[in-house]
C-alpha cells in the first residue's frame, strides 16, 4: 500500500474534531483496515492531563470496538498544524506495536502536505507486545 494524495484531506479532516483548549496541537488520524474500511481520530484534552487521548489511540480503539482485530490494519496516517511532520508519541507507538503489523504503514504529515513515511516497526525497534508471548 501507498500513500494516497486523498488521505491528506481525509486526515485533515479528522484533525478539524479534535479538542485541544490547553495545547492548541491538534492531531488527526486517518486509519484504514484491510478491507477498505476508515475509521478517523482526533485527540481530545482533558483538564486532567493524563486522561487525554490521542489521534491514532482513538482511531484505533474505535476499529476495535467495531470489531476489527490486531492485523486488520493496512494504514495510518497522522497530520499537525506545525512546519515538520510529527511522530506518534510513546503510548501511541506502543499501541499501533500491539494491534498493528510490524510493516505497516505510518503517515507522518503537517499542514503543508509534508509527508515522512514510516513503519510500525521502525518507529518502535525491539518492541514488545501480545505477539512476543506466543
Amino acid at each position: 500500500m501507498t500513500y494516497q494524495s486523498h488521505y491528506f484531506t481525509e486526515v485533515r479532516n479528522a484533525q478539524a474534531n479534535a479538542y485541544a483548549p490547553y495545547s492548541n496541537f491538534k492531531v488527526g488520524a486517518y486509519l484504514r483496515t484491510k478491507d477498505g474500511k476508515t475509521y478517523y481520530g482526533a485527540n481530545v484534552e482533558n483538564a486532567a492531563y493524563p486522561m487525554s487521548i490521542c489521534a491514532e489511540r482513538s482511531s484505533l480503539v474505535a476499529a476495535i470496538a467495531d470489531g476489527y482485530r490486531p492485523g486488520d490494519f493496512e494504514s495510518i496516517t497522522v497530520t499537525v498544524d506545525a512546519d515538520e511532520p510529527s511522530s506518534p508519541c510513546g503510548s501511541c507507538r506502543q499501541v499501533m506495536k500491539e494491534l498493528c503489523d510490524d510493516d505497516m504503514p505510518v503517515y507522518m504529515t503537517n499542514h503543508h502536505g509534508d509527508m515522512i513515511a514510516s513503519t510500525v516497526n521502525e518507529l518502535l525497534p525491539l518492541g514488545f507486545s501480545g505477539k512476543d508471548l506466543n
